[in-house]
């Protein structure tokens, strides 16, 4: 079956030309991340306000913006990946920014705890549609060796939506409520949601692939018709390198998602910064360090994979080495100022796992499965990240906020360290794996 299904790995690939529409597809796929993700990170980036005002725990926090919210958004994101496999991605992409960007407005009216769990599950329900058929898309609008670097810049939307979601989200708080900017940043995916269907244009299936060396099922009518559900879902989940690059990356989320989500929280109550002063210099530190490092993963991934598939796990696995002291030094660090220099490390080095990922998952398989298998990808690294990063450090917290009240976030950062070297050990294990391929081959 894998043999069948996976496509031969391409070493050495020349870039073709890129055509100037591409990059206008691109641009307009970005900015839907971008919407994507801020909505998402809003819960976290107003967590204190949005804490005074609905009194909620750190518990209640981390499983709104981890477990409930992974649940939803991981399990739609199977039949919908499947759905747009088979149908317009553009359409697919466009209902579901319409959906999660009416949800985000919900979340500004809610007046309890319940009733904000219900709008972000919906945020979570059309967040799913957002980011596979996108994967795909670029994918067929760029050519086999173009393709990293485009990636990269479309991951350049969830630093750019937290940098945002900090810097306007944090603004209109400290200047009117949470509330009012939740209910803007809803209308303003509304929009894009309309913009989306004029701009984009669903590109061919696989139309920028080489030609395969022989006849495959990959080939034939079912693949005009769309993936086979189970039969794809079967390879993913039978083809190691596949499974382990989800594994490490889900690892990897558990500390960007768990620490992610606190973030500002930590920086507020421990230490002492203001909504104002998150507005300014976090965002800052995100755009420059998350964007920085997942533009530079990007071109990394492009280049030492034509010379060795093992760049795809070797890449992340000495930059998450390279995170860890620099996180220690966020942690314990004595003042925000020196925190936010120190934040600078892990900001940049955690998501380089994060275009290695993708590339290698939309490189391995073919055209009709692209959009299902980024969909699994999503499901098993935002299951485990999304899913146990927020709910356990938001539990850790509460658990240690009597004897230690003023640093009880502190305590759960720390306990991210194991998670770590977990991470760092799942992609040298995958580097091996793909190092066998290659002499298998």
């Amino acid at each position: 079956m894998v043999a069948e299904t996976v496509k031969e790995p391409l070493p050495a690939i020349q870039a073709a030309p890129t055509s100037p529409r591409a990059w206008v597809v691109l641009g307009m796929l970005c900015f839907i991340y971008v919407l994507n993700f801020l909505d998402r990170q809003l819960l976290s980036i107003l967590a204190k306000p949005i804490q005074d005002s609905l009194h909620v725990t750190d518990g209640q926090l981390g499983l709104i913006g981890g477990l409930y919210f992974a649940l939803f958004y991981c399990l739609i994101s199977i039949p919908v990946g499947w759905l747009a496999d088979r149908t317009n991605r553009v359409g697919v992409l466009s209902i579901a920014c319409g959906l999660w960007s009416a949800a985000t407005m919900a979340c500004g009216l809610a007046g309890s705890y319940p009733q904000l769990v219900a709008a972000r599950m919906t945020v979570g329900v059309g967040e799913a549609g957002g980011v596979p058929p996108s994967y795909a898309i670029i994918s067929d609008t760029f050519p086999p060796g173009r393709r990293g670097t485009a990636l990269s810049l479309y991951n350049l939307g969830p630093p750019l939506g937290q940098a945002f979601g900090v810097a306007f989200g944090a603004s209109i708080a400290a200047a009117y409520s949470w509330r009012h900017a939740f209910v803007a940043l809803g209308a303003v995916g509304l929009m894009a949601a309309i913009a989306a269907r004029l701009i984009v244009r669903e590109p061919p299936r696989g139309g920028l692939d080489p030609a395969p060396a022989a006849p495959s099922a990959a080939a034939g009518p079912e693949a005009k018709a769309g993936a086979d559900f189970l039969a794809t879902i079967r390879m993913f989940f039978t083809t190691p390198s596949l499974v382990l690059i989800a594994l490490a990356s889900g690892a990897t989320q558990i500390v960007t998602y768990g620490a992610g989500n606190f973030t500002t929280l930590f920086l507020i109550r421990e230490k002492g910064m203001t909504l104002r002063e998150i507005a300014v210099w976090f965002a800052l530190v995100v755009v420059i360090g998350m964007g920085g490092g997942i533009f530079a993963s990007g071109r990394a991934i492009d280049r030492f994979t034509r010379r060795s598939r093992q760049a795809y796990a070797v890449i992340p696995a000495v930059t998450l080495a390279l995170a860890v002291p620099a996180f220690v030094g966020f942690v314990l660090a004595p003042s925000w100022p020196l925190a936010m220099v120190f934040l600078l490390g892990p900001t940049f080095l955690n998501y380089f796992y994060l275009s290695s990922a993708v590339a290698l998952v939309q490189e391995e398989v073919a055209p009709h499965q692209r959009v299902l298998c980024g969909a699994l990808l999503l499901l098993v690294m935002n299951l485990i990240g999304m899913g146990v990063g927020p709910t356990v450090v938001g539990m850790i917290s509460d658990a240690t906020k009597a004897a230690h009240p003023h640093h009880s976030l502190q305590i759960a950062f720390l306990c991210l360290l194991p998670v770590y070297a977990l991470a760092i050990g799942l992609f040298a294990w995958l580097a091996l794996v793909l190092r066998g391929e290659k002499r298998g081959a």
